[in-house]
């Protein structure tokens, strides 16, 4: 994606943070017919020096296939987001924008429908998003695990290049920067709200003078 300087993430280490926080993502592969896409929760970790997803998707689901005739996909991680007013800038000619934090993830795909490496998948998941879900799932009657696991195929993808991209008004004055945290930080709506707290997390505004050393 196209990322001016100022909005880089420098480190990997920053991008899988954020795609921990975010796990929500949309998986893309190439087919014959164009792009494909399916939004999907991924679980993120490191291994071997290695940034990894793991998931799944339905059986019904073609993209299975897809990642199987072609391993190379994308897998968009997407954060916070905002209009921006111009009203929020001290310089009169000045033109709307939007804030926003994304990571893009490219990686080769491998899939898997053992019931071994599909519970193993589910596991990492369930600790993810609800682990007290986990008992639950082994109490269930070993028909319906697996039926349930007959209805999906697995897939990891292992990285082979990271992209992070926080476009918070790095470009603008630290002025600009505090007005635009005060006029968002109020929302009720988190997307909104979010992209103050995230510029606050990346020390942008105006900093007290007693926190600018640290």
């Amino acid at each position: 994606m196209y990322i001016p300087e100022h909005f880089r993430l420098r480190h990997d280490a920053d991008a899988v943070a954020f795609m921990r926080a975010n796990p929500f993502a949309i998986l893309i592969s190439t087919t014959d017919a164009g792009p494909f896409a399916t939004h999907l929760p991924l679980f993120v970790r490191e291994a071997e020096g290695n940034v990894v997803l793991r998931g799944h998707v339905a059986k019904a689901n073609p993209h299975w296939r897809y990642l199987e005739q072609q391993p190379q996909c994308l897998a968009i991680f997407h954060g916070p987001h905002s209009y921006i007013s111009p009203s929020n800038y001290t310089a009169r000619e000045s033109v709307p924008t939007w804030n926003y934090a994304a990571a893009h993830l490219y990686g080769n795909a491998r899939l898997f429908s053992s019931p071994q490496d599909l519970h193993a998948m589910l596991h990492e998941l369930m600790e993810t998003f609800e682990p007290a879900y986990r008992r639950q799932w082994e109490e269930l009657s070993q028909k319906y695990r697996e039926n349930m696991l007959r209805q999906i195929v697995g897939f990891e993808i292992v990285a082979t290049k990271i992209e992070g991209k926080f476009k918070l008004s790095q470009n603008r004055t630290r002025e600009d920067q505090a007005n635009v945290i005060a006029s968002l930080e109020k929302a009720e709506d988190s997307a909104v709200s979010g992209v103050a707290r995230m510029m606050k997390e990346q020390r942008l505004g105006k900093i007290p003078a007693d926190k600018e050393g640290e």
